[in-house]
């Protein structure tokens, strides 16, 4: 799964998993542009990945259409191509019952984790791939394929996007292909709510005895991205410790 020759822009990527996804795509050759909202935490992922020979970061909310259309030009302008799309922000800013849920929230949550993947594929396909082609992978969550109590509305979204990915699959071949993962708990500063200090007991009930961690999440996506999976589109991996397996949260 070699990315030697490739660019790839990977939203919220300054830690967690979109920064594992970026590393590996690093590892395996690719030239990144990372965004975030936090400058700081992106200057640090970018040294951390080699520096501008090999990563570049924009900072801006995912779903600001100025931020989309600034990171889409400045990769290009920097590495003259965009191949590969990764869009992974996602937020989920309330806990409770759907029927509980702040519209303003709710609205927040689909801009952010539905919308604004919809926005910078249509900018990365306008500006590269519809005529040179590509590779899209959504970040979507098992959250989206089950009932996730305290979380609905963020498995709403995640199943809208589930749903986003088959759609624009059908719509964007034979030369762009997009696919999706579907992680369940894995251990990053987002998901700390769901495991902190109980560790052990959340992963006894996963058949591979361990929370996920971002480097398993990258691999699947790497995967997808590549041309190993090149017959491979609308689908949505999930990379769950077999967790969907049984009852667990």
């Amino acid at each position: 799964m070699s990315f030697e020759g490739k660019v790839a822009v990977v939203t919220g990527a300054s830690r967690g998993i979109g920064f594992g996804i970026a590393r590996e795509l690093v590892r395996r050759g690719a030239r990144v542009c990372l965004t975030a909202r936090t400058e700081e935490t992106l200057a640090e992922a970018v040294a951390a990945l080699g520096g501008p020979a090999h990563a570049i970061a924009v900072p801006g909310r995912s779903d600001d259409p100025a931020h989309q259309d600034e990171a889409v030009a400045r990769v290009l302008d920097a590495y003259g191509r965009l191949d590969l799309l990764v869009n992974n922000t996602g937020i989920n800013p309330v806990y409770g019952p759907l029927l509980d849920t702040d519209p303003a929230a709710a609205a927040k949550i689909l801009a952010v984790n539905v919308l604004a993947p919809l926005a910078w594929t249509r900018r990365a396909h306008a500006a590269w791939m519809a005529e040179h082609g590509g590779a899209v992978v959504n970040v979507a969550s098992i959250a989206g394929i089950r009932t996730s109590g305290g979380i609905g509305m963020y498995g709403v979204s995640k199943a809208a996007l589930i749903r986003l990915t088959m759609e624009l699959a059908a719509e964007l071949g034979p030369g762009v292909r997009v696919n999706a993962v579907a992680p369940a708990v894995v251990k990053t500063r987002f998901a700390e709510a769901l495991y902190a200090g109980r560790e052990e007991e959340v992963a006894r009930a996963y058949p591979l005895g361990r929370l996920g961690l971002p480097e398993d999440v990258a691999g699947a996506a790497c995967f997808l991205l590549s041309e190993d999976a090149g017959w491979i589109t609308g689908q949505t991996l999930v990379v769950d410790g077999g967790i969907t397996l049984g009852g667990g949260l």
